[in-house]
Parts: C-alpha cells; sequence; structure tokens
C-alpha cells in the first residue's frame, strides 16, 4: 500500500476524485488523532478541514520523501500544538458538504457490543499518560511504522518502542481489572 500517494500523484494531474480518496482515507483518523490533543470533537475537526484545505492551497509541499499519512499526521499535530499554544479559535472556511458516507446497518446486537468494547477500550486509553495514548494510536489504529509515529511525534525509534511497550502494558491491566469487575 502507498498510504495515498498514488491518489495524491492522481489529483495533482487534475484528478478531484483522488483528493475525495484521500480525505475518505484520512480524515477520521487524523480528526481523532488531533483530537487527542485539544479534546474537543469540534476543533479537532476544524483543524484537521484546515490541514487538508492546506494540501490543497499548497499542492507542491509534499515531496514524497515520507509517506502521505505521516506528512497529514506531522500536520494535524503541529497545528494542534500550536492551537494549544495560542489559545486561541481558529478561523474555517467551510471547502465542501461533508463526504457520504456508506456504512451497511449491522444488527443491534452487533452494534451494542462494538459500542461497548469501544466505551471500555477508549476509557482505558484515555486513562493512558497522553504520549502512550498518542503512540498507541498512531501504530494500532492509524496503522503506521514505528519509524513513521517517531516522526510525527518528534521522538526517536526507540522511544517510539519503549511507550509503545509501556502503553500496552498498562492497557492490558486497566482493561483486565475493567473485565473483571464487570
Amino acid at each position: 500500500m502507498d498510504n495515498g500517494e498514488s491518489s495524491y500523484r492522481r489529483y495533482l494531474k487534475g484528478d478531484e476524485e483522488a483528493f475525495q480518496e484521500i480525505v475518505k482515507l484520512y480524515f477520521d483518523g487524523l480528526m481523532l488523532f488531533v483530537n487527542g490533543y485539544v479534546k474537543n470533537l469540534e476543533t479537532a475537526e476544524d483543524i484537521t478541514i484546515d490541514v487538508f484545505a492546506y494540501l490543497v492551497a499548497h499542492k507542491q509541499r509534499f515531496r514524497f520523501g515520507h509517506s502521505l499519512k505521516t506528512y497529514l499526521f506531522t500536520m494535524g499535530r503541529s497545528r494542534a500544538l500550536d492551537h494549544l499554544k495560542r489559545g486561541k479559535k481558529l478561523q474555517f472556511t467551510e471547502l465542501s458538504p461533508g463526504l457520504p458516507v456508506a456504512d451497511p446497518q449491522p444488527g443491534p446486537e452487533e452494534r451494542l457490543i462494538a459500542e461497548e468494547e469501544k466505551r471500555l477500550l477508549h476509557g482505558a486509553l484515555h486513562k493512558l499518560p497522553e504520549e502512550q495514548r498518542q503512540v498507541l494510536h498512531l501504530v494500532y489504529f492509524e496503522t503506521m511504522s514505528c519509524e513513521e509515529a517517531a516522526k510525527v511525534l518528534k521522538k526517536n525509534r526507540k522511544q517510539v518502542y519503549n511507550l509503545l511497550y509501556r502503553g500496552k502494558e498498562a492497557l492490558r491491566t486497566i482493561l483486565t481489572k475493567e473485565v473483571v469487575i464487570l
């Protein structure tokens, strides 16, 4: 998998649908990652939209030296930290109406089980230290390599491996305690 780079190359050649593919591929994950910093879904969504707007406005900035996903998540992290540092509201302009989402509807039991599992996992993740939570999110939810996560978080590879190990152990402990309680 090329992490959206072929779609971006097609977009640079004028294929507007290729950009929509990139948005579908990365929007939700990037928004959740940014939300880990700003702790507000609306602000996270605004910052994510701003990242994609920047990608449209500055088409030639991405040099294909790293994956497009790493580039987007690095920009998202940077903008989230800027937002927190400045403590001000960002102004955004709507680029286009929301993309339609086709989602087959699972049965009520499957939805209930899935929601409960998500709730437990997200609750346990939020009990972790922030750096561990960020690394786990990037590696397991965004399927980034440790090297890509290291670039996004501005850490070296060994630090990312250590954070992953400690985060998984802490998550295992938290989830084990919560399952026993239930």
